[in-house]
C-alpha cells in the first residue's frame, strides 16, 4: 500500500534539484541549504509568551533578510508600502507590491512548513511585523538570545 502525505496550503517542498536553482544569483543556493533550519521569521525578537512570539522585520532597499523556516501558523502585516522578491526552496523567485496595512495569514500542518528570503527591490525600507503562533503541530524553531530585543 502506498501511503501518501497530505500538506496544507502553504506548505512549499524543499526542492532537492540544484538545477532547479540554476536562476538564482550566485550564492544563494548554498545560503539557503546553510540556513534551512533558521527559525528567526524576522530581524528583530520583540515579545514572546508560551502561544506566540512578535517579530518585526526590516529591510532597506537594496538588502535581504537571510533564508528562514515557518513552520507553525503565522500572519504578517506590511506596516509601509514596498517592492519586494520573494526567493522560495522550491526554486521559485515571485516579485509583489505591498501595500500599507497588507496582511497575510497563514497555517502549517503536522510536517509542513516554507523556507524562504525576501529582498527589498524597491527604494524604500520594507517593514513587517510577524506574530507566529508556537502552540501548533510543529515544535517551534529556536532563535538566539542575540536575536531578541533587549530593553
Amino acid at each position: 500500500m502506498t501511503q501518501t502525505s497530505h500538506h496544507g496550503p502553504d506548505h512549499v517542498v524543499i526542492n532537492p534539484d540544484p538545477s532547479a536553482f540554476s536562476h538564482w544569483p550566485d550564492g544563494l543556493y548554498e545560503e539557503m541549504q546553510q540556513d534551512l533550519n533558521n527559525g528567526c521569521v524576522g530581524s528583530q525578537l520583540v515579545s514572546e509568551t508560551e502561544t506566540m512570539r512578535v517579530w518585526h522585520l526590516r529591510i532597506a532597499p537594496g538588502k535581504r533578510c537571510g533564508f528562514h523556516r515557518h513552520v507553525n501558523r503565522y500572519f504578517w502585516t506590511a506596516l509601509v508600502p514596498g517592492k519586494a522578491r520573494g526567493y522560495f526552496s522550491s526554486g521559485e523567485i515571485r516579485d509583489v507590491e505591498h501595500y500599507q496595512g497588507e496582511t497575510k495569514h497563514f497555517n502549517y500542518g503536522a510536517g509542513d512548513h516554507m523556507v524562504h528570503s525576501v529582498e527589498n527591490i524597491g527604494d524604500t525600507e520594507l517593514i513587517f511585523a510577524t506574530v507566529e503562533f508556537t502552540d501548533g503541530e510543529n515544535t517551534p524553531l529556536d532563535v538566539p538570545d542575540s536575536i531578541r530585543l533587549k530593553v
